[in-house]
């Protein structure tokens, strides 16, 4: 399963030319990276975007360099990364809705520190270029139809801070900083159509990301009805960086139903529900009820062939975005990635397993994020721990310490 298909190699090396150019910066293109962006415009010549990036790589060369003309090229890149997308989703032969949501621009004021950071590069990047961000950070954050832009922002930000000065570093992470760079740099606000959805809520797993200051239950599952869908339904806690494992299970107390549901594998009964076109559920615990047992292995066997995955937004057109259900079984040649600390599941268990409900992600290669695990002697989820006490004690001690600082 890990052979590229057609043309993603080629596209692939496209974009590490790019980012090789933002790594030393676009007032020192020499002939090897003026090439690079050459090859990017030829690439793109027959599509839409064709005349507009050949114009912006003829600028930035003659070193005219503006917003618009780095916006083209972060459109290009961007959409390079899309056709990639494409063609690995394209290998799972998986129905899917197509987007129709409208896309919109806006151009905010952080893009010309977007341009100052190209201009310079990553290996230029110092502590004052980094600070110069503060401002436009704190402009976006004021608006909450920007917050969004914001913590991207920030992110990188954050990131550069902390690497500062990136002249000194061994090895920069090109691609992972282009692709945060080109995101910010477009500043595109989607439109995501959306629906009122009522129905049985089937749960096939929940995937726990934890960050230091933040912590996230984002549980997959079967939609039922006319046509089966796969959605995803989302919970996010703050939380301190001592709070980690089976602990952080006790931040979701303010979410009894869908802890239930998670812990028991039992199955949900929605009432208008807000679904967004992206198959995001706007988890809302008043408009969900309990219902009867649901083995989430069943419920992969029964409907993940045949459900309809949710069409992906413009800008989620990403390799790294990809996260797929599937039910593996049998010899599927497949690595895992490392269980999560906050359940039970283990690489031990994951070898003796006959079959494994996961998310497949793409990051070079194809990956799979256990969810649930089923052998001859037993089966283990993922939420296992959800109604667990266990690390409770350190949450209980936490809020109270907050309390009495709150009271001060």
């Amino acid at each position: 399963m890990n052979d590229l298909p057609e043309g993603v190699e080629a596209a692939l090396e496209l974009i590490d030319g790019f980012d090789d150019v933002l790594v030393h910066g676009f007032a020192r293109i020499g002939e090897e990276r003026a090439a690079s962006l050459a090859a990017l415009a030829a690439a793109l010549a027959s599509t839409p975007l064709g005349d507009g990036v050949r114009e912006a790589v003829e600028k930035v060369i003659a070193g005219s360099i503006t917003d618009e003309h780095l916006t083209t090229l972060a459109g290009a890149r961007t959409a390079l990364l899309g056709a990639v997308h494409d063609a690995l989703l394209g290998t799972l032969e998986r129905r899917r809705l197509s987007w129709d949501g409208e896309v919109g621009a806006r151009r905010h004021r952080h893009q010309q520190w977007l341009t100052e950071v190209a201009i310079t590069g990553w290996r230029g990047v110092s502590h004052d270029l980094v600070s110069a961000a503060d401002h436009p950070i704190e402009a976006l954050l004021a608006d909450p139809a920007t917050r969004g832009q914001a913590v991207l922002l920030d992110g990188l930000a954050a990131e550069l801070r902390a690497s500062s000065p990136v002249a000194t570093m061994d090895e920069v992470p090109a691609r992972r900083w282009a692709d945060l760079w080109a995101r910010a740099m477009l500043s595109y606000e989607a439109e995501i159509p959306r629906e009122a959805v009522s129905g049985r809520l089937l749960i096939l797993g929940v995937d726990v990301l934890e960050h230091g200051t933040a912590v996230q239950l984002q549980v997959h599952g079967v939609l039922e009805g006319a046509e089966p869908r796969l959605v995803r339904a989302s919970v996010t806690v703050g939380k301190v960086d001592t709070i980690v494992g089976p602990a952080v299970w006790r931040l979701f107390a303010d979410y009894p139903i869908l802890l239930a549901a998670i812990g028991q594998q039992r199955s949900l009964d929605v009432r208008d529900l807000e679904l967004l076109a992206t198959g995001d559920l706007v988890w809302r615990e008043g408009a969900a009820t309990l219902g009867e047992p649901a083995d989430p292995f069943a419920t992969a066997r029964i409907h993940l062939g045949q459900a309809l995955a949710p069409a992906v937004a413009p800008l989620d057109r990403h390799p790294v975005r990809i996260s797929e259900p599937v039910l593996l079984e049998g010899d599927h040649g497949l690595e895992f990635a490392e269980p999560s600390g906050s359940g039970p599941l283990t690489s031990a268990i994951l070898k003796s397993a006959t079959a494994c409900i996961g998310l497949l992600r793409w990051d070079g290669r194809w990956v799979v994020q256990p969810l649930a695990a089923q052998s001859k002697k037993k089966t283990v989820h993922n939420g296992d721990l959800a109604l667990n006490e266990k690390g409770g004690d350190v949450v209980v001690l936490l809020k109270e310490r907050a309390g009495r600082l709150l009271r001060r």
